[in-house]
């Protein structure tokens, strides 16, 4: 039941077999995806916009696709190779245009339209995208040095949409399954952001691994970022399933606004980050009418960050023939291999599920490396088809991550049940989970020590009912230095993103480290939970 073999001391999925093509093969991701929709194509829409109702339908998606494949290709000369920067809140066009620059061979690396101009400069040094599709509102952060900018309000862009599809501009593209896909951003288990290479293959098995769950058309309704992996898969999830894809639009989550349109389109599905699944149990227990408005909804499916079981209980309560599916998974595994399928599984409170087809799974003692049975905590190492190429360009910081046999360290303590039933025990990552955003304490500790006055810092995590966790910040100030907390806030909020703004400031003497120097985090997490609790 657990699938551990005791020879190899390895677990290994116990799920139905999927059907993938040989990887040798030839082949893309769209062309894949599209090999499996049925014939006549659905009458029913392939993407809906939340906020307008605008819909567009499966013809008209593999038109727009095949029409802006060809533009691509004939008038802005985007190749085999090229890398594409999309920097975009979520539309209609998303999925057309992540789904076009896969055709022609072109990896799509989406960033988020709110970071700063120095972060995405970050970002565009690591990718080095030669072709960038932003919106009016975005393109003045774009960096500097890309070749090619494409608005996509733009009547240009729209022109593309609806012109003439040559099949030749993506038939005559020879792309290889382990060619780039996507270029992802992940902090990894440390440091700053890295660029995740993730291939055509490794895509077509997380698809797969997704669409063997519903047998039936769905209605998915997705309120994820679709630049952060979760939303970006999700994104190309309808095509596999034949299912509708509802876009939420508006760049403000509002639970009213997400239950009104999960009963205006009978959403069957809805894809949630923990923060959003809070705002809805509120809403529900402030206005019990919310709930009359979603007799179609059957699962809530919950990644990004753990979930409570206290939340849980809060949801379940007010939508009782609602059932949580949790999932686990990474940037570098191409979202989640791990999850609940069906109401039965999604029982089992703190759990993410059983391995999905494919994987191998090892739980290793952090300080031997010796891998352990069922029931005992250890970091999870993980193998399979959805694994990362690497970081692109970082061959040191790739090998840290991912050995020669093509295991991945995880950076999580976990425990796999003797009914292969996977538990998320404690995190080894230094990362900071913000609303499911990843804040890299590195990063802020180096902005923080540029400040004048500043001589140490140390960023922890503190636990917060709606964000998951809040950066902190112990700061050791210079000689004659006159510290203040709003200053130090203040310093770092005009630099970065809102979620990786410093909510606490703790002016210390000294910051706590081991004997070799290393920060030890978790006595800083506990002495500003002490410090926050005393002043409540």
């Amino acid at each position: 039941m657990s699938g551990y073999c005791a020879a190899t001391r390895t677990y290994h999925s116990l799920r139905e077999p999927i059907l993938l093509p040989p990887p040798d093969l030839p082949l893309s991701f769209p062309t894949f995806a599209f090999s499996v929709l049925p014939s006549p194509l659905p009458s029913h829409a392939a993407l809906i916009d939340s906020a307008t109702g605008e819909a567009v339908s499966f013809p008209a998606f593999l038109a727009q696709v095949r029409a802006l494949a060809t533009a691509l290709r004939s008038h802005l000369h985007v190749s085999h190779g090229d890398v594409a920067l999309v920097l975009a809140p979520p539309s209609l066009h998303t999925p057309v245009l992540y789904f076009a620059l896969m055709a022609v061979g072109a990896a799509v690396s989406p960033a988020n339209p709110a970071l700063t101009t120095g972060e995405l400069a970050h970002l565009a040094a690591l990718s080095k995208p030669s072709v960038a599709f932003a919106v009016s509102t975005t393109a003045s952060k774009l960096p500097p040095g890309i070749a090619t900018v494409v608005l996509l309000d733009s009547p240009r862009f729209l022109s593309f949409l609806h012109g003439p599809g040559d099949a030749s501009a993506t038939d005559s593209v020879l792309i290889r399954q382990s060619d780039p896909a996507a270029i992802l951003y992940s902090s990894g288990t440390t440091g700053l952001a890295k660029a995740v290479v993730l291939t055509h293959r490794n895509i077509m098995t997380s698809r797969v691994m997704a669409a063997s769950a519903p047998a039936a058309p769905e209605v998915l309704l997705l309120t994820v970022p679709v630049f952060h992996v979760y939303g970006f898969v999700f994104c190309l999830r309808p095509v596999m399933g034949a299912n509708t894809l509802v876009l939420h639009t508006p760049r403000r989550f509002d639970a009213r606004a997400v239950l009104e349109a999960v009963g205006r389109f009978r959403v069957t599905r809805l894809a949630l980050a923990p923060p959003a699944l809070l705002a809805i149990a509120r809403t529900a227990e402030s206005d019990e009418s919310v709930t009359a408005s979603t007799p179609t909804l059957q699962a809530v499916l919950c990644g990004g960050a753990s979930l409570s079981p206290e939340l849980i209980r809060r949801f379940s309560h007010k939508f009782p023939q609602v059932y949580i599916t949790q999932g686990y998974g990474l940037t570098e595994t191409t979202a989640g291999f791990c999850r609940n399928i069906g109401a039965e599984e999604s029982r089992r409170i703190g759990s993410v599920g059983r391995l999905s087809w494919g994987t191998e799974a090892k739980i290793i003692d952090p300080e031997t490396g010796a891998a352990l049975p069922p029931g005992v905590p250890g970091e999870l190492l993980v193998r399979g088809p959805f694994v990362m190429k690497g970081y692109l360009g970082d061959k040191e910081s790739t090998s840290k991550v991912l050995d020669s046999e093509g295991w991945l360290r995880s950076g999580d303590v976990c425990m796999i049940g003797k009914d292969g039933f996977l538990f998320v025990v404690d995190r080894m990552k230094e990362i900071i989970k913000y609303k499911g955003y990843q804040v890299a304490p590195a990063e802020l500790e180096d902005l923080l020590q540029t400040h004048p006055g500043i001589d140490e810092a140390a960023v922890v995590g503190y636990p917060d009912d709606q964000a998951g966790e809040l950066p902190v910040a112990f700061v050791v100030g210079r000689s004659g230095s006159n510290l203040h907390e709003a200053q130090i806030k203040d310093f770092v909020a005009k630099q970065v993103v809102h979620y990786k703004r410093i909510h606490r400031v703790f002016v210390v003497d000294s910051i706590l480290k081991n004997a070799s120097g290393k920060i030890l985090r978790k006595d800083l997490a506990k002495l500003a939970l002490h410090q926050i609790r005393a002043k409540l």
